[in-house]
C-alpha cells in the first residue's frame, strides 16, 4: 500500500501536467496519455498496477456513461436520431461484423466467436477523444451531438457484441433463439430498470432534505447502482445508466438546486477526467505484461502489430463505407434534409470527413481489460493478450493518426460546417436574450408594477443590470427584493425550458444560459 500510494498519485500528477502540455500543443490530452502509458509501462521497476477483469466495467463504465448522458442533447439526439441511430446500431453491427470475418481469415486460430469479441471491443468511437480534439476547432453544436450522441448509443450495441461474443467463446455454442430472447430482455430491461431508478433517484433528491455536498455524493453513487441492479437481473447495466442518466438529467432543474448544479459540475468535471487518464494510462502499464504473453505464444511482436494496422484499416474502411451508404440513404429517403448550398463535390467528402472521426478510446480499453483470464472450465482465455494487444494498437493509431489530421480536414474543408449548418447558433442566442429580457420586462410590469415605486435595487434592475453595484445606500439588497430577484430567475428558467421545446433552438444555448442563471443566483445567496 505504502508502495502504490505514491505512484497512484503520480499518475494524476501525471495526468494533470500532460493535460497542461496537450493544451499548449494544441492537441488532444488522450494522446499524450496513451503515448506516455506506452512510455511508462516499460519503465523498468514501477509497481505492477492490476485490476481484475470482472470489476474493469463496475468501476470505470458507469460513471463515465452517465457523465456522458448528462453532457449530451437529448433534443438534439431526437432531431438527428436516424443518423444516430444508424451509426450507433447497424454501423456497429457491421464493423464488428467486418473485423469478425477479416480476423478469422488472416489470424490462425481466430474463431469468429472471437472476431466478434475483437469487433465489439474496437468498433466504438470514443466521445471524450472526440470532444478533446474538435474543441480546437470550431464545428456546429448540431455536429457535436451527432457524434456524442452516436458514441453514446454505441457504447451500449457494441457492448451487447461484446457480451454475446464473450459467451460464444467460453462455451463454444451460440443458439439463435435463446439470444435472441436475451437480446431482448437485456435492452427493454436495462432500459426500464434505468428510467425507474432514475425516476426513484430524483423523487429522492426532491423530497429528502439534501444540500449540495449530499445531492453531488448521491450523484456519484447512482450510476454504480443502476448498473449493479441491472446487472443483477442480466439486463444490460450499459443501457441501464444511459437510460436513467437521460432521464435525470432532463430533470435537472426539478431535483438540484442552483447550489447543486454549479458544484456538482466542477466535480464530475474532475472525476471524469482522472477516470479518463487512468484507464489511458493503465494499458500502457500493463503493456510489457501483454507483450510478455505474445512471446510465450510464439507471435512475433512485428506480426501482432501487423494484425493491429490490419483491424485499424478494417475499422476505418467499414465506417467510411457506412457513411457513403447513410449519404446515399439520406439522397434516396430524406433529400429535403440535404442544404441545397452544397455542391456534388461536398457531399462526396462529407462521408470520407465522418468516416474519419472515428477514435476510439476508453470503452475499447475497458472492455478489452474485461476479459477474463480464464473460461470457467480453468483453462486460459484464447488469444487474450493478442486481443489487448491489437486494441492498443487500434486505439493508439486511431488518436495519433486521425486525431492529429482530423482538425487539419476540418478547417481545409469547410463543407463540414456546411452539412449540420441548419441552426443558426448566434441568431438564435439573441433571438433567445431578446425573448428572456423582454419576458421578465412584462412579468415585472404586470406583478410588480405599483411595488417597484421607491424600491431602490429593483428601480436600478429596470433601468439597467449592472448598476446595482453603485446603489447609494447599503441595504439595496433587503430581502423583499431578494425574494423578487429570486422569482425573476424562476421565470427565466420556465421561460427557457418552455423555449428550449423549440427544436430549431440548440439546447447547449439553452443550457448555457441556465447555467449563467445558476451562477446568478449563488451570487444572490452571499449579498
Amino acid at each position: 500500500m505504502h508502495t502504490i500510494l505514491p505512484f497512484l498519485l503520480a499518475m494524476v500528477a501525471v495526468i494533470v501536467l500532460l493535460n497542461m502540455w496537450a493544451t499548449k500543443l494544441k492537441v488532444a490530452y488522450p494522446i499524450l496519455l496513451v503515448l506516455a502509458g506506452l512510455i511508462i509501462g516499460f519503465i523498468p521497476g514501477l509497481p505492477a498496477v492490476k485490476i481484475e477483469p470482472d470489476l474493469i466495467f463496475f468501476i470505470f463504465l458507469p460513471p463515465l456513461l452517465f457523465d456522458s448522458a448528462w453532457a449530451v442533447s437529448f433534443k438534439e439526439m431526437k432531431k438527428w436520431w436516424r443518423i444516430i441511430g444508424s451509426f450507433a446500431f447497424l454501423v456497429v453491427f457491421f464493423t464488428a461484423l467486418s473485423v469478425a470475418i477479416v480476423t478469422n481469415h488472416f489470424i490462425p486460430g481466430f474463431t469468429i466467436a472471437l472476431g466478434f469479441l475483437l469487433g465489439g471491443i474496437v468498433s466504438p468511437p470514443d466521445a471524450v477523444s472526440t470532444a478533446a480534439i474538435t474543441k480546437f476547432v470550431k464545428i456546429p453544436k448540431s455536429t457535436s451531438a451527432i457524434l456524442e450522441g452516436e458514441s453514446l448509443l454505441n457504447d451500449a450495441s457494441s457492448l451487447l457484441i461484446f457480451r454475446f461474443a464473450l459467451v460464444a467463446v467460453g462455451t463454444g455454442q451460440f443458439f439463435w433463439q435463446d439470444a435472441t430472447v436475451s437480446f431482448l430482455w437485456m435492452i427493454i430491461g436495462g432500459a426500464g430498470i434505468g428510467l425507474l431508478l432514475g425516476w426513484l433517484f430524483v423523487q429522492a433528491h426532491k423530497h429528502l432534505p439534501t444540500d449540495a455536498p449530499s445531492d453531488i455524493a448521491l450523484t456519484l453513487i447512482e450510476p454504480y447502482f443502476m448498473y449493479w441492479a441491472a446487472e443483477q437481473l442480466h439486463c444490460s447495466g450499459v443501457l441501464a445508466v444511459v437510460s436513467g442518466g437521460l432521464y435525470m438529467s432532463a430533470k435537472r432543474l426539478f431535483f438540484l438546486n442552483s447550489t447543486s448544479r454549479i458544484r456538482a459540475f466542477s466535480v464530475w468535471e474532475s472525476f471524469i477526467f482522472i477516470l479518463n487518464g487512468i484507464v489511458f494510462l493503465i494499458i500502457g502499464l500493463g503493456l510489457p505484461e501483454i507483450v510478455r504473453g505474445l512471446h510465450a505464444q510464439n507471435i512475433p511482436l512485428s506480426t501482432a502489430i501487423g494484425y493491429g494496422v490490419l483491424v485499424t484499416v478494417v475499422l476505418v474502411v467499414a465506417r467510411i463505407i457506412s457513411s457513403y451508404a447513410a449519404m446515399l440513404a439520406t439522397f434516396i429517403f430524406r433529400r429535403n434534409m440535404m442544404p441545397r448550398s452544397s455542391d456534388g463535390r461536398s457531399w462526396l467528402l462529407m462521408p470520407l470527413l465522418l468516416g474519419w472521426t472515428g477514435m476510439r478510446g476508453v470503452v475499447s480499453l475497458a472492455a478489452a481489460l474485461a476479459i477474463p483470464i480464464t473460461l470457467d472450465n480453468g483453462t486460459a482465455f484464447p488469444h487474450r493478450d493478442l486481443i489487448l494487444f491489437i486494441t492498443f494498437v487500434v486505439i493508439l493509431l486511431t488518436l495519433v493518426v486521425q486525431g492529429l489530421t482530423l482538425p487539419y480536414f476540418i478547417k481545409r474543408m469547410p463543407v463540414f460546417n456546411e452539412i449540420f449548418s441548419h441552426s443558426h447558433e448566434e441568431e438564435h442566442r439573441l433571438k433567445m436574450k431578446q425573448g428572456l429580457k423582454q419576458h421578465v420586462y412584462q412579468f415585472l410590469k404586470n406583478k410588480y408594477d405599483t411595488e417597484l415605486i421607491g424600491l431602490a435595487g429593483m428601480e436600478k434592475f429596470m433601468k439597467q443590470w449592472e448598476e446595482r453595484a453603485n446603489a447609494e445606500d447599503d441595504n439595496w439588497m433587503n430581502e423583499k427584493t431578494k425574494v423578487i430577484f429570486r422569482e425573476l430567475l424562476e421565470v427565466q428558467r420556465a421561460y427557457l425550458t418552455e423555449l428550449n421545446k423549440d427544436p430549431k433552438i440548440n439546447e447547449e444555448i439553452i443550457r448555457q444560459q441556465l447555467y449563467q442563471i445558476d451562477l446568478e443566483e449563488e451570487r444572490l445567496r452571499v449579498v
